[in-house]
């Protein structure tokens, strides 16, 4: 029989409000929990050969692939396909597995429609959360009752990022667009289309747009198109960054950098002006996803791969962790 984690996929991480452990999902519906203290804390004299692998795997009860991963003081967020559930951090990690403390469900046309949750954002308050989907919209959900406070159509192929700051919301999806939208009213006021810029255009890899990201001041984004960075207010673009990639699906502002990888042999941190500073070679041969906590530093990337990096420094790799 074909040993399927073989072929592991990890679309999504996350870290539990203590930061004591990663959670990281998978495309066959697996939730693998790591026990962080004891990785990266370990009592030699205790250590066993499996000090690395998952405390815990739990399985989805639908099978369907985990999409999505975010979490609050309370509750372990999960995205998977047509709904959303929470769990209990205390049954995430105790191991007392059985049923989600709430479901919302996505409002599809049909019981046929397939709709993933491919991005999830939580508003600063933590009163609204964001899931952006495969049917191209994103949903805003009130996390007290599930009620659907507002939807965001304006996209018109599926929607692989969401992100917000300052009641703004941004989105970039597989139709090429980074569309810019006010979190109160539901309506976007601005749009970039980078494969229509010459600088950044890839046409040989595509139009589709992997990741974007507000900062206080700018707008990183990445897919086809070359990783760029474009000022906020001017919607001009002022790097793009000349990194060995064949797409991206990660990007994010940390400090005084970038962070960004993909289909890559490596993830980068970038100065604003585009200088590597760091280039970190990984496990999968593509990036999906990269979580970082800063108190204390953890940075876990994982993708392609059954494998996920851990780094406590965020220059190199301390080690290597197994989803099996």
């Amino acid at each position: 029989m074909l040993d399927k984690i073989l072929y592991n996929t990890i679309l999504c991480q996350t870290f539990s409000p203590c930061g004591k452990y990663l959670v990281a999902g998978n495309i066959y519906g697996q939730l693998a929990v790591f026990d962080l203290d004891r990785i990266l804390n370990p009592v030699i004299e205790l250590l066993t050969s499996d000090y690395n692998k998952p405390k815990q795997i739990h399985k989805i009860e639908s099978g369907k692939q985990i999409c999505s991963l975010i979490t609050t003081d309370s509750f372990l967020i999960i995205g998977t396909i047509n709904e959303i559930t929470g769990w209990d951090w205390k049954a995430v990690t105790s191991g007392k597995w059985s049923k989600p403390a709430w479901t919302i469900t996505i409002p599809v046309k049909s019981s046929m429609e397939q709709s993933d949750v491919n991005s999830l954002w939580l508003s600063e308050d933590e009163i609204k959360l964001f899931a952006g989907c495969g049917d191209n919209n994103i949903y805003a959900f009130n996390l007290e009752d599930g009620r659907l406070v507002t939807t965001y159509e304006g996209h018109s192929d599926y929607i692989h990022s969401i992100h917000g700051k300052s009641q703004q919301l941004i989105s970039a999806g597989e139709d090429g667009l980074v569309l810019l939208w006010d979190e109160r009213t539901g309506k976007s006021h601005s749009r970039l289309e980078p494969h229509a810029n010459s600088k950044v255009s890839r046409p040989d890899i595509g139009k589709w747009v992997g990741a974007a990201t507000l900062g206080d001041d700018w707008i990183v984004c990445g897919g086809g198109p070359r990783l760029s960075l474009w000022h906020l207010r001017s919607l001009d673009p002022v790097t793009a960054f000349d990194i060995a990639d064949h797409g991206v699906h990660v990007a994010f502002f940390h400090d005084d950098c970038i962070v960004a990888g993909g289909a890559s042999k490596h993830l980068y941190q970038l100065s604003y002006s585009g200088e590597v500073r760091v280039e970190l070679p990984v496990s999968a041969t593509t990036v999906y996803s990269a979580a970082m906590k800063t108190n204390p530093k953890v940075l876990a990337i994982a993708g392609s791969s059954s494998e996920i990096d851990l780094c406590t420094t965020f220059n190199y790799r301390d080690q290597v962790l197994h989803f099996r």
